[in-house]
């Protein structure tokens, strides 16, 4: 069971607190936070795979990414989409960074990434765009909430390199 990992009215921000460990599917093999302290984590949320959005914001981490593995720091992916559409994403873009598989939207409520949207006039449950910066102890670092897709690696790169 992962912990729900959020602000609260009493807490309107959860930066400074610790992100519970988890264990989730991704790319490569299960993922599993408390394996890798000691080091930077980037988790970017986004809707779906192969969307414009999403592409953009895929291929803007991936052209830095040489630039995330200097500042020591790994860069995740985190949708609902499952594996296999995941796989094919990674493949086609050239992602060197793996992608989680939030079918079941554990760690979207943990992050509280799941709101409501309209499509084509329609409210639906949906994946706000968002980023979280978990630094080397385990504390969440930073947040991008409802942010662009373009602009937004080079926005954490540049909060990566002053930690």
């Amino acid at each position: 069971m992962i912990e729900t990992f959020k602000s609260t009215p009493s807490t309107p921000s959860a930066i400074g607190l610790h992100v519970p460990d988890f264990t989730v599917p991704a790319t490569g093999g299960e993922f599993t936070l408390s394996a890798h302290r000691g080091k930077p984590v980037v988790l970017y949320f986004y809707p779906k795979d192969n969307t414009p959005g999403c592409t953009t914001q895929a291929q803007q981490f991936r052209d830095l990414h040489a630039d995330f593995v200097k500042a020591g720091c790994l860069v995740l992916g985190v949708s609902r989409d499952s594996l296999k559409s995941h796989e094919g994403f990674k493949a086609k873009l050239g992602l060197p960074f793996e992608l989680i598989s939030d079918i079941e939207g554990v760690l979207c409520r943990m992050f509280d990434v799941v709101k409501n949207k309209m499509l084509y006039g329609k409210k639906v449950l949906g994946i706000e765009r968002s980023t979280f910066l978990i630094d080397a102890h385990g504390l969440l670092h930073q947040e991008w909430r409802a942010t662009k897709a373009d602009g937004n690696a080079l926005a954490v790169l540049e909060a990566v390199r002053k930690l």
